[in-house]
């Protein structure tokens, strides 16, 4: 079906909004910009560095937890629901956004250094810097 419906009015389309949750929670990644998990990453390379981008807006960076272990980066917290904070019970019609537990993992090259990881929040993303071997960097060798 082409429409989402806001308001549930009748069986069939709460079945068709039924269908669509169950299609989206078994699909696996897609170029097409289906669902991949929370939170969203991009990551990217250079030669000194690998650079990490996680999107978390409106989490606090103390409930967001950055681990490395043996060249896996590991990315975990908790995002609190927002309908729920509310004294008054609301009826919700549309919920996007994701709430919950997550957890998200990556695998590193091999010539990170453990101690080169830095993490740092600002405005709602998490930037994660894993620097390179001093050892494997390309350098020059003069010629005598």
């Amino acid at each position: 079906m082409l429409y989402q419906t806001v308001f549930s009015r009748d069986l069939f389309s709460e079945l068709d909004r039924l269908q669509r949750d169950l299609l989206d929670a078994f699909e696996g990644p897609s170029i097409r910009g289906g669902r991949t998990g929370f939170p969203a990453l991009n990551i990217g390379s250079t030669p000194h560095a690998v650079e990490l981008y996680a999107l978390v807006p409106g989490l606090d960076p103390a409930s967001v937890e950055v681990n490395l272990e043996k060249g896996v980066l590991t990315i975990s917290g908790e995002r609190q629901d927002d309908l729920s904070s509310g004294e008054e019970k609301a009826t919700v019609h549309v919920h996007e956004r994701f709430a919950g537990r997550f957890r998200r993992v990556v695998s590193l090259p091999d010539d990170i250094d453990p101690d080169g990881v830095s993490a740092a929040y600002r405005d709602g993303v998490l930037h994660i810097t894993a620097k390179r071997r001093e050892s494997v960097q390309p350098r020059r060798i003069a010629v005598q």
